[in-house]
């Protein structure tokens, strides 16, 4: 029996090293990057607005327009000369070509609002780029614990089946009480419902992963995981808060979203200022000319609408985007600041959990089972140390999952891989 025990405790020391080596973490990334359906829709919304830029370009169409043409003659009519052969000695037409000229640049000026829409959605793509990698390093981080868990859990629970099973059989003998077979019922019954918990969790979690990588059978066993990769502060840029002002997305959005206004406000200003339509016309036997050919323009008198609501607006926007940025670049400031401290206080804790004590934590267990067996301890004492083992294992994992996790918050918020 005692050999049993060991040999399962034995495996339950191997802490999940051995899994079918099939996909890294950056191998996901690259299915990630060539697959995600998110990202292609958002790369055909940049070239959406990179086109839309283009159609901004283009100068509107003339207008040609032929009017005044008679479809028979009255005997008052006067004769003209014939267009070709015979024909057209009572014909009348007018023709007149318009063109809008825009004037203030106001062609050129929505141009260079387009492209601060343009920047926005590059800005956008790559603001999602980052966040679906966050997700999905975080989302493996989780399947990393999770998968550690389950197996330390499954180890337990094939220990307290064959205790089950020998105290089931020493029950009959009246060597155990019926009470002790009851723990070692209920405790195995707890950590069977535990195990579903986990396997539902991880499910969970595969699934966003599936989704992100397109991978629709990925499973744990497939995943390949590095139990040795660690995060050090000392990797950690000392100018983190210079870096984030310069690379956060959300500010550069914003910061955009600020230029975009002041374009705005620009452009409504040269609306105040009317455009031109110039007009060529030509004209046949239509007034004391016979072929009559002029110039002419149009515009409108700005007397009544100067376009000052809009310019209002325009300048009300830009103040509020100066406020939104303030208040985004205090938010970053403060996230940076929680980020760093929680980063600080995981490793802290990391630090104090060393090798050589969780190598004694496993050693004390191997020696519970055998004092267990010898009857040197009380059931009810090793079920204790068994839950207390577990539950230090499981918040071990937990803790290393939170700061790898913090760390893709950190690299996220600061807008560079570090």
């Amino acid at each position: 029996m005692v050999r049993k025990i060991f040999l399962l405790v034995s495996l339950f020391l191997i802490k999940g090293t051995i899994y079918a080596q099939s996909y890294s973490l950056s191998d996901l990334e690259a299915l990630f990057l060539k697959n995600n359906y998110l990202l292609l829709a958002q790369r055909y919304n940049v070239q959406r607005v990179d086109a839309e830029v283009l159609q901004e370009k283009v100068w509107n169409n003339p207008t040609l327009s032929i009017s005044e043409i008679n479809l028979w003659k009255n005997t008052g009519y006067e004769e003209l000369p014939p267009i070709f052969g015979n024909y057209g000695k009572a014909q009348q037409v007018s023709i007149e070509l318009e063109q809008l000229i825009e004037t203030a640049g106001k062609r050129k000026k929505r141009v260079a609002l387009k492209n601060l829409e343009k920047n926005d959605a590059l800005l956008e793509y790559e603001e999602l780029l980052r966040q679906l990698k966050k997700e999905l390093r975080q989302g493996f981080y989780k399947v990393e614990r999770l998968t550690a868990e389950e197996i330390q859990l499954q180890t337990v629970i094939t220990l307290y089946e064959e205790l089950q099973k020998q105290y089931a059989s020493q029950v009959q003998k009246q060597n155990v009480s019926q009470a002790d077979f009851y723990r070692i019922q209920s405790e195995l019954v707890a950590l069977q419902r535990e195990a579903m918990a986990l396997e539902s969790d991880k499910l969970e979690a595969l699934s966003a992963l599936r989704i992100l990588t397109q991978l629709p059978d990925l499973n744990s066993k497939d995943l390949m995981f590095d139990r040795l990769m660690t995060f050090k502060l000392s990797s950690l840029p000392k100018d983190m808060m210079t870096m984030a002002l310069e690379q956060n997305i959300g500010l550069k959005r914003q910061e955009n979203a600020s230029e975009s206004a002041e374009k705005k406000l620009v452009l409504e200003r040269a609306m105040r200022k009317p455009d031109v339509t110039v007009q060529l016309g030509y004209d046949r036997g239509g007034n004391i000319m016979r072929d009559f050919v002029g110039l002419g323009a149009q515009i409108d008198l700005p007397i009544f609408n100067r376009n000052k609501g809009n310019i209002k607006a325009a300048q009300f926007e830009i103040e509020q985007e100066k406020s939104v940025g303030l208040s985004v670049r205090t938010e970053l400031e403060s996230t940076l600041m929680r980020l760093q401290s929680q980063l600080h206080s995981y490793e802290r804790m990391l630090q104090r959990w060393d090798k050589e004590r969780i190598m004694d934590q496993e050693k004390m267990w191997i020696s519970y089972n055998k004092h267990l067996q010898s009857r040197q301890i009380t059931l009810l004492e090793f079920i204790d140390f068994t839950q207390a083992y577990k539950e230090a294992q499981q918040s071990q994992a937990e803790l290393l999952e939170d700061y790898k996790s913090t760390y893709e918050e950190l690299q996220y918020i600061v807008g560079k891989d570090f």
